[in-house]
């Protein structure tokens, strides 16, 4: 395994912390809210953006950082939170995946449902 791997990541990140001493303020509670704070960070680059001008956000290189370091400290704090907890993020995200491949079949647009209905099940955030 190299150290841009899953494990090598949360390697990385287990020692930069413990050189810190910083493993007793990353429990889960402390975690999952500096996530929450983060991904709340990536957002406000978008807030106030049109959707075009979101589409073209990594154009600009000062945006385009921003945007790359808010992701890496999203994805940083989610490494994190899941080695505290013993999950394994990417068969926690296979399982997600096959469970909403049942749960949300292909349908194509104006097949089936009521009317209205379009938007019901459109996303897999439960």
């Amino acid at each position: 395994m190299t150290d841009n791997d899953v494990a090598g990541l949360q390697r990385r990140l287990a020692e930069f912390a413990a050189a810190r001493d910083w493993q007793p303020y990353h429990t889960p509670k402390n975690l999952a809210a500096a996530l929450s704070v983060e991904a709340a960070e990536l957002l406000q680059i978008f807030q106030w953006l049109t959707p075009e001008q979101a589409e073209r956000v990594m154009d600009d290189p000062g945006s385009a950082h921003r945007v790359a370091d808010e992701v890496a400290d999203v994805l940083a704090y989610l490494l994190q939170f899941c080695e505290v907890l013993g999950v394994d993020p990417l068969a926690a995200l296979a399982a997600k995946i096959d469970r909403n491949e049942v749960r949300f079949p292909v349908r194509r647009r104006g097949e089936g449902g009521e009317e209205g209905d379009s938007t019901a099940d459109r996303h897999s955030s439960e």
